[in-house]
């Protein structure tokens, strides 16, 4: 099976909001996913001949190339993010853009593999094996460390935690 380049023009444009987004809830900058994602479609297209003689599903592979390119640029500098010991108190809102800034806050606070397994297994509904296999660790490792994440994220959310379920 040859792929043409009018067929990646087509995936690129079928997925490349899906890719921002996953990117912006890995990282939390609007800029910096942006950047991931042409990364990993340049990335995609230097390989695009050789996944169409490999088979399998391009969007696995693209959401992998972005897990590792996110992982390469946190490695070459030194993270923005700085922790602190309380969360401020925040009243009490019913509004769901609030709801969400809460939890993308949250997610800010785990760890990077922690955050990516949380966003695989849940935001974008991979199974274990699956979010295995992208990450490339094992499913014990997988269902562990989502466990506590998920704890993590319960305890920061506190009264908030309707905020998982919604």
């Amino acid at each position: 099976m040859v792929r043409t380049e009018a067929d990646f023009t087509a995936f690129a444009e079928a997925n490349v909001t899906r890719l921002r987004q996953t990117a912006y809830l890995m990282c939390r900058d609007w800029h910096l996913a942006q950047d991931l994602t042409q990364g990993t479609l340049t990335k995609m297209y230097v390989v695009w001949n050789r996944l169409a003689r490999q088979g399998g599903d391009p969007f696995s592979y693209a959401r992998k190339v972005l897990l590792n390119t996110l992982l390469d640029h946190k490695r070459l500098r030194s993270s923005g993010e700085l922790t602190v010991d309380q969360l401020p108190d925040r009243p009490e809102s019913t509004d769901p853009t609030a709801d969400r800034l809460t939890l993308l806050n949250a997610l800010a606070l785990l760890p990077k593999r922690d955050r990516a397994i949380v966003l695989l297994r849940y935001w974008d509904d991979q199974s274990v094996e699956q979010t295995a296999e992208i990450l490339g660790v094992s499913t014990a490792v997988v269902k562990s460390q989502s466990m506590r994440a998920l704890a993590v994220l319960r305890t920061q959310l506190g009264s908030d935690r309707e905020v998982l379920f919604s």
